[in-house]
């Protein structure tokens, strides 16, 4: 990541947040030539397309696990071309259409959809690939953003930096903590709740669990009626290398339990899970909150934008458009990068 301060020049675009959505925003910009800082708290880009290493992985190295997004679906024509480029360069392969339905640790049957997409070197490196024109010019930069306001001057401004305009590229909760002054037009239209998951990546010395499916090859589960868990993903047949992890994801009313301490539910939700899977106590877990997982409810918007003051705000990500989908971020930051450059040309 960069440390750079834009010189010179006309203000700045301002993205906020270097998940998918913010990533798509920012090639959008860089590729019409709009000046562009993104920002990110986090070590590294991804968002909630992250993953962890697991300390003790052995032959598993410094492979990440993917503990927000599953994969992803490619329906729109768009979106399916990205996708297509992400197979070729070997970012992302073809999955599985079929995942087990589990009631209560019974087996229920397997149920087919659509094809589901898996990164093959995680999540994470299909943001890095999006932000590669972005972090070549030096845009992204490491920066908690405290706030975005308008001041009595009308200017635009990102924790005192003025900026022609500013992307919030998360859930809206987190988007509109960051609104200050002059900013109440954007955040009448942050109303959507969202639901919390805490996500257990689980490591077994060996695969035992294909059982479990009807098929005799297990890739991922739906787990209704149960108390702790409500998804279950193997990792290692997401990722093509067949490695013995296993992502579970727990309900939100557990979450919700253990927001302030997710570490203990861990035992619980290792214990689900094993039990699940029928695969006994795994070798290692690490565990993952995320505060807003989903959002519910819905809004068939793309994504919002408003003038305010000299410049422009505007929210993208998962939570505008149809469904929430890793396909929806990705298109509605794209949509809304191409609205604002126009806006700006």
């Amino acid at each position: 990541m960069s440390d750079v301060q834009p010189g010179p020049g006309p203000a700045p675009v301002v993205v906020v947040g270097a998940g998918l959505a913010g990533a798509a925003c920012a090639l959008e910009l860089v590729s019409a030539g709009v000046p562009v800082r993104v920002l990110d708290r986090g070590r590294r880009p991804g968002g909630r397309m992250s993953g962890r290493a697991f300390d003790d992985g052995g032959d598993l190295g410094d492979r990440e696990t993917d503990l927000g997004a599953s994969y992803f679906t490619a329906d729109d024509p768009e979106f399916r071309t990205i996708a297509q480029d992400w197979r070729v360069s070997g970012l992302a392969r073809h999955w599985t259409a079929t995942f087990t339905v589990l009631h209560g640790g019974e087996r229920a049957g397997d149920k087919k959809g659509p094809t589901r997409w898996g990164g093959t070197r995680g999540m994470r490196a299909l943001v890095d690939d999006v932000l590669e024109p972005v972090i070549a010019g030096g845009a992204l930069e490491r920066q908690q953003v405290e706030s975005v306001a308008v001041g009595a001057d009308g200017v635009l401004t990102v924790d005192g930096e003025p900026a022609s305009a500013v992307v919030l590229a998360m859930p809206d909760p987190q988007a509109a903590r960051l609104l200050g002054d002059g900013l109440a037009e954007v955040a009448a239209v942050l109303t959507r709740e969202w639901e919390p998951t805490l996500a257990l990546a689980a490591r077994w010395e060996q695969r035992t669990w294909d059982r479990v499916s009807p098929s005799g090859t297990f890739h991922g589960a739906f787990v209704n009626d149960d108390p702790v868990l409500s998804w279950i993903a193997d990792d290692g047949r997401r990722r093509g290398d067949d490695a013995p992890v296993v992502v579970a994801h727990s309900t939100p009313e557990l979450a919700r339990r253990h927001l302030d301490d997710p570490a203990g539910a861990a035992p619980v939700m290792a214990m689900a899970l094993s039990s699940l899977l029928d695969a006994g106590e795994p070798a290692e877990t690490r565990i993952q909150r995320w505060t807003f997982a989903k959002p519910t409810g819905d809004r068939p918007e793309p994504f919002h934008v408003s003038a305010v003051g000299s410049g422009l705000v505007g929210v993208c990500g998962d939570g505008w458009g149809e469904t929430s989908k890793v396909e929806t971020a990705y298109l509605s930051g794209a949509a809304l990068g191409r609205e604002l450059a126009a806006r700006l040309a």
